[in-house]
């Protein structure tokens, strides 16, 4: 019988803590831990994640000899992504002995906090979205994405470095997201060499995510021979931006960058835009995944929602061939328009790395459960794994070797309508740094 679970039910069973029922009799069980924002503003993207991992537990029920659960933990509890709940989870996941690995966070400030305690207890962390360079590096940015053409430190960022995460000095963090300097740098790319675009004005919000995108779009850009007529750091909420677009056009801008989310009412700028630039792609709005695919964002950007290009730092499944089996398959599964999203193929991919490592840990243990270390050891060791969003390896830092960035177009003005892939940037063969 087909199963359609919508998105209501999943938000009522994330809630109640899924996944630590009692196994079957007499069966051998491994456990993997799940950590998402399943409530609260980012559960439309997680909850489609989420699908994504129990998609393809349902499709492979036992690993070796074991019977898969799943236990699915909320980091949310209804607001927004709490580091203090997130650890909390992670500590309970350590605490049974069962649970071999977990797969997430989303969010890169849970991350921070998740991180230690799961090194400290060798647990492996494998997941779909987190993008802050400082989880896995101690270089927030690297010399050529500044602008000052210096590197800049995490510390220096503000943020604790990689190996400060880590006491037990071993990476037990892997991720299939690139990190967020490529966006911006992806984004300098698109509009020089595909949209030629060649001055353009820049603002950030402020804050290290938004900052650190927009530092790698203007040195980006500068390197391949454009130019960055303007700069301010800016605060949506606060400050009114149109006497810095004004000053832009007037020193020949020909689109603006945003470094910052959507949830600060950046779009409304781009309303704003329309009577100094022109309206729609006549000077489109470049940003990264904090505007990409978000309805909030072109409610604000009002009857000006055409020609806004964002990043997002993973491959889009939908325009890969050989994911449209594995699509097809969860579509028929799960009957809502809702539980299917950017993060569902990335994360039923993550599981498929995990229980690569997994099944092979399980050898290493004679059929045993995996230890927890050679879970770690497995996954370090994964290059070259064919999953339906491509190829997929981890470097020694536990970044994923298949750096490629979606570029994404808005439609028009519907909040609701999708947004359209425009481009795939793709540096796995070479960094733009």
């Amino acid at each position: 019988m087909r199963a359609a679970i919508s998105l209501a039910a999943l938000l009522a069973l994330a809630s109640a803590c899924v996944g630590y029922g009692a196994a079957p009799a007499n069966t051998k069980f491994l456990r993997i831990g799940v950590d998402l924002p399943l409530t609260g503003g980012e559960a439309p993207a997680a909850v489609p994640a989420l699908n994504g991992i129990r998609f393809y537990v349902s499709q492979h029920p036992t690993l070796g000899g074991f019977q898969v659960q799943l236990a699915a933990l909320d980091d949310a509890t209804g607001g927004a992504p709490s580091p203090e709940v997130g650890a909390a989870n992670v500590q309970r996941f350590v605490a049974d002995s069962n649970l071999v690995a977990m797969l997430g966070p989303f969010d890169s400030a849970v991350a921070r906090k998740e991180i230690p305690i799961a090194n400290t207890a060798g647990l492996a962390m494998v997941t779909p979205a987190t993008s802050s360079a400082c989880l896995t590096r101690d270089v927030f940015m690297p010399a050529l994405l500044n602008p000052a053409f210096t590197p800049i430190t995490c510390r220096a960022a503000g943020l604790p470095a990689a190996s400060e995460l880590r006491p037990n000095h071993v990476n037990n963090f892997f991720r299939l997201s690139v990190t967020d300097e490529l966006q911006g740098a992806a984004a300098a790319d698109y509009a020089f060499g595909t949209l030629h675009l060649f001055r353009a004005a820049v603002i950030s919000d402020g804050e290290t995510y938004g900052q650190g995108l927009a530092d790698a779009f203007r040195a980006r850009l500068t390197r391949l021979g454009g130019q960055v007529v303007a700069y301010v750091d800016l605060d949506p909420t606060t400050s009114d931006p149109k006497g810095f677009l004004e000053a832009a056009k007037a020193a020949g801008a020909q689109a603006v960058y945003y470094g910052g989310v959507a949830h600060s009412r950046s779009c409304a700028l781009r309303a704003e835009m329309k009577a100094i630039f022109g309206a729609g792609e006549a000077a489109p709005l470049l940003a990264g995944d904090g505007l990409a695919q978000d309805p909030v964002c072109i409610a604000d950007a009002g009857d000006n929602g055409l020609g806004i290009y964002a990043t997002v730092p993973i491959i889009d499944a939908d325009a890969q061939p050989e994911a449209a089996p594995a699509i097809r398959a969860f579509k028929s599964a799960y009957g809502q328009v809702t539980d299917y999203g950017p993060y569902t193929m990335p994360a039923y991919d993550a599981t498929a790395v995990l229980y690569s490592a997994l099944g092979r840990g399980i050898e290493a243990a004679a059929g045993g459960l995996p230890t927890r270390p050679g879970v770690i050891s497995q996954l370090a060791a994964t290059t070259g794994f064919l999953g339906v969003t491509e190829f997929i390896g981890f470097d020694k830092a536990g970044d994923t070797t298949n750096r490629q960035i979606s570029v994404f177009e808005s439609v028009g003005s519907d909040p609701r309508a999708p947004w359209r892939l425009a481009a795939t940037i793709d540096y796995t063969g070479r960094l733009p740094y």
